[in-house]
């Protein structure tokens, strides 16, 4: 990047530092840490919405609740690095077969072949012609909807809890003011829920940040990965920034990476919680 990191092996001191830290792979190292950043944007709310209406079949009449608590019990028993394991292999042939349905009706050959699964050219999402970005887009969007789906059952686990969790008095006096099922649950079970879930959901967040080096495990080369792949010794024949084993000082770096967004996620959850039970009364009937 700078003009005297032209030749590392004449460098000292800050300047070979400089022209380390300034590589292509640790730019693609930095660049993991908005990949992080983005997954846990678009998968909170996302997983919020498959909550939602998991808890909303969970709490409704037969099947549906049959379906909502078969969903939520399911996801939730079976241990994270398992789910992420087989949904992901299991989505992504799963599209593939129905795009082969379709673009490839004369196909004659066995999709399954032994422990293969083959399908036509024209089915392979996406094409092995496509650019390197649009496996890399296809790559995130199957690790956001499978966290959306994990994190999902959790948070259905604790808005159910929290609807149960108003007073049914409320309401039934609701009911008594002329609304319908429908308001009194939009108008007062909704709006007073949030109080009940947010501790929950709290946790549900602080989870879900120390899940995501499971992007490894998806393929994506997340912080974790860039970490061990530099931190790792490299010899001079192989780079010309040859060091000896630094993982200690990568992953210390994301330890306290971590720690720092853990504790500003927790500020920011007090404040909202501070907000939401603003002149609420307690057990002890002070407001």
């Amino acid at each position: 990047m700078f003009e005297y990191c032209v030749d590392p092996s004449v460098l000292e001191g800050l300047r070979w530092a400089s022209c380390y830290l300034t590589t292509g792979k640790h730019f693609l190292f930095y660049w993991s840490f908005l990949t992080v950043l983005t997954l846990l944007a678009v998968t909170a709310p996302a997983a919020l919405a498959f909550g939602f209406g998991g808890a909303m079949l969970a709490r409704g009449p037969l099947p549906l609740s049959w379906l909502g608590k078969t969903y939520i019990m399911a996801v939730r028993g079976v241990p994270d690095i398992a789910f992420f394991l087989f949904f992901v292999i299991a989505l992504d042939q799963g599209i593939e077969y129905l795009r082969h349905v379709v673009v490839c009706p004369g196909w004659e050959d066995p999709i399954r072949q032994g422990n293969d699964f083959i399908v036509c050219s024209d089915a392979k999402t996406p094409n092995n012609s496509a650019p390197q970005l649009y496996h890399d887009v296809y790559g995130f969007f199957l690790a956001v909807f499978t966290y959306a789906i994990v994190f999902g059952a959790f948070a259905a686990n604790v808005l159910f809890g929290a609807m149960q969790a108003v007073p049914r008095a409320q309401i039934e006096t609701a009911e008594a003011f002329g609304m319908s099922p429908r308001q009194a649950f939009w108008r007062i079970t909704v709006p007073q829920m949030w109080v009940f879930a947010l501790p929950g959901l709290s946790n549900l967040w602080m989870v879900l940040i120390k899940a995501t080096p499971l992007l490894f495990l998806l393929g994506i080369e997340d912080i974790v990965y860039w970490a061990r792949e530099l931190g790792g010794t490299k010899q001079a024949k192989f780079t010309d920034y040859p060091h000896g084993d630094w993982r200690l000082w990568y992953f210390l770096f994301l330890l306290v990476f971590y720690l720092a967004f853990t504790k500003l996620s927790e500020a920011i959850l007090n404040r909202v919680m501070a907000r939401l039970t603003h002149g609420q009364g307690t057990l002890g009937g002070a407001v």
